[in-house]
């Protein structure tokens, strides 16, 4: 993973390089990955349950042998948000219409304000990494922070962060914050990094600790 310090960016001034270089920095799979499979356990207090999944080329995600529907969707789903974030698409795709101005530096990095396709979403960089997303989808706003990442020698993935849905218009809060902590392991030879665990902590309708944990063992490609 490449690092390097955050040159001094003047408030007001564009920031497009140095974001470009987080957003590059971001751990994807190669265009050629083929999928996965494996065992997939879910667990939440004494409750577990036990299935298989499969993740193919198109990035799709399909669990079997859970009969809980609620439980075979949370697995799924979790799959699926993986996945998404590991399609590699080349900057201009996804920011070319957008512009980069440089706000406030914080110890979470500096601001970064969007113009332009994504008037209104923000972020922050840190040492070439995305610290903080704040980003309007499907009407209504996701902000993340995060934490801790780990390093694959090819990009960084997120290890601990934070994700809290709120009004676009209010800001106020949609349900509770949700706290992740995610454990990576490269998949046999090939080296592609899959999710091993993750293990999601939220508060339940009586305002108590719940913690969901989702753990993908026996992995291997298709």
């Amino acid at each position: 993973m490449t690092v390097s310090s955050l040159p001094t960016i003047a408030a007001g001034s564009d920031c497009r390089d140095a974001f470009r270089a987080a957003y590059e920095n971001r751990y994807t799979w190669d265009p050629g990955f083929g999928g996965y499979q494996g065992r997939c356990i879910w667990q939440q207090g004494e409750r577990t349950v036990e299935g298989r999944f499969q993740v193919g080329a198109d990035l799709k995600a399909s669990v079997e042998g859970i009969d809980d529907a609620e439980v075979e969707k949370a697995v799924a789903s979790q799959l699926w948000e993986v996945a998404i974030h590991r399609v590699r698409r080349p900057f201009e795709q996804v920011h070319g219409d957008n512009t980069f101005t440089a706000g406030d530096t914080t110890d979470e990095g500096l601001e970064v304000l969007i113009g332009g396709k994504g008037e209104g979403d923000r972020y922050r960089i840190k040492d070439d990494v995305v610290t903080m997303v704040h980003r309007h989808i499907h009407g209504t706003v996701v902000t993340i922070h995060t934490g801790s990442t780990t390093d694959t020698g090819a990009g960084y993935l997120s290890r601990n962060y934070t994700s809290q849905y709120s009004d676009p218009t209010t800001g106020e809060a949609k349900g509770p914050a949700s706290s992740f902590e995610d454990t990576f392991v490269a998949l046999g030879d090939q080296g592609r990094w899959v999710l091993e665990r993750r293990a999601i902590q939220t508060k339940d309708a009586d305002g108590n600790d719940s913690v969901q944990v989702f753990q993908f063992t026996d992995l291997e490609a298709l």
